[in-house]
This record gives structure tokens, C-alpha cells and sequence, in this order.
């Protein structure tokens, strides 16, 4: 998919890649081995679908700026490849030139499974007139109120949500944090892997849909 000249790849579950001058993956997980090396990865936790050691060690380059929360330390600091480890917790905000990444509160409200005492984060990555916001492993939370400041006139907003259930929000709970933070485009997530198939991803679509919102499902690469 492309977007005002940027593009946007599911790779599957939680995992894109974004590019436009720059390579941009987010927590790549069973990906294919022969992807073109990252100059920027987001990765949202420490959980081993998210952040995955082979599928890091498959894109990083020299150079590679890595951005994680704290507790992926352990597992990044064992590459040999000489990499940049930006450290972020939420409501930080990191400035890579023409992209700009900002890190938004992830967690479960009802479900132990994603702690807010964790720190862990979904992120808000800017790009020209492209805003793309990755929920990470989250509920609906009332921080997702303060993204509708994204919308505006001339810029494109998409958001990727958790819709497999379980452990992140399940198809009905995120159309209704599309609904709140009102993308101009909304892409599933988390399905087809772990948990969650693709008639969850369907029913997000529909459910978004009735509420006049563009969804679409990205097919995986």
C-alpha cells in the first residue's frame, strides 16, 4: 500500500514496514530473510512476537538505530553488528530528521498480560503529511482520546490495531478505538498467527465500516 508517496507492508501479526527514504520496521516477527536492512526498529516490548531477536538480527545493518523500551536491553545488546540502541518510555519523542517518532502509552486494562507499570508503548511515527500510529499490545485506553489531535486537513492519519483478542483487543473493542481516535484509515493487526484469524480481521472491517470509518485488511508479505 502506498500512501501520499509513503509505503506501508504488513508483514504479518504485529510487523510493517514503512518506507519512504528512510526503512522502518516495527516488531517484525517471522518474517522472510530477504528484506532489505533497516534504518530505523521500533519495537514496542519485550515479548518474544514483538521482540524477536532472529527477526531483528535479519534486517539490522551497520548503523541501525533500534528503539526500544528498557526491558529489551538484554535481548538487543547481543547482536555483533555495530547497532544504535535508543532507549523510550512513554511520552517521549525521538527526531530522526524527516521522521519523527513519538511513543504513546500500550496496556491492558482488564487482563494482566500487558501491565501499565511496564512502560510499554505503541508509537506515533510522522512522516512528511503521513502519521502512523502502531497500538502495540493494547486495550482501549483513555490515552487513544488524545490521537484524534492527528486528523487534520491535509495530512493522511492511519492507525494499525490489535484486533485477535486475548491478550490485546478482540475485533469489536477496536473498532470501537477506531472510533475514538477517528484515523482516516485503520488496518488490523495481530491476527493470523498467535491468536486471532482472519475472519476477526473482517469483522473489524465491517464493524469500521458501519461506523463510516475506511478500513482495510493489508495482505501479508
Amino acid at each position: 500500500m502506498r500512501i501520499k508517496g509513503i509505503e506501508l507492508r504488513w508483514l504479518g501479526h504485529a510487523g510493517f514496514l514503512i518506507k519512504n527514504n528512510k526503512v522502518i520496521y516495527i516488531d517484525p516477527y517471522n518474517i522472510k530473510g530477504d528484506l532489505e536492512p533497516a534504518d530505523i526498529i521500533l519495537i514496542t516490548h519485550s515479548h518474544y512476537d514483538h521482540c524477536s531477536f532472529p527477526d531483528i538480527g535479519k534486517i539490522i545493518k551497520e548503523g541501525t538505530k533500534i528503539v526500544i523500551t528498557p526491558d529489551c536491553q538484554s535481548k538487543i545488546a547481543k547482536f555483533n553488528v555495530p547497532i544504535k540502541i535508543e532507549l523510550i518510555e512513554p511520552g517521549q519523542e525521538l527526531d530522526f530528521g524527516e521522521v519523527k517518532v513519538f511513543a504513546v502509552p500500550a496496556y491492558n486494562i482488564d487482563k494482566h498480560f500487558h501491565s501499565k507499570d511496564e512502560s510499554w508503548v505503541g508509537y506515533v511515527i510522522k512522516i512528511d503529511d503521513v502519521i502512523i500510529y502502531h497500538a502495540g499490545d493494547s486495550d482501549i485506553i483513555p490515552e487513544m482520546q488524545k490521537l484524534t489531535g492527528y486528523k487534520q486537513p491535509n495530512k493522511e492519519f492511519v492507525i494499525l490495531l490489535p484486533v485477535g483478542g486475548r491478550f490485546t483487543m478482540n475485533a469489536e473493542e477496536a473498532a470501537e478505538a477506531a472510533k475514538l481516535i477517528k484515523p482516516n484509515l485503520a488496518i488490523p493487526m495481530h491476527w493470523g498467527e498467535i491468536i486471532g484469524d482472519e475472519n476477526d480481521a473482517k469483522e473489524f472491517v465491517e464493524l469500521c465500516k458501519e461506523e463510516g470509518i475506511k478500513a482495510e485488511i493489508l495482505e501479508k508479505e
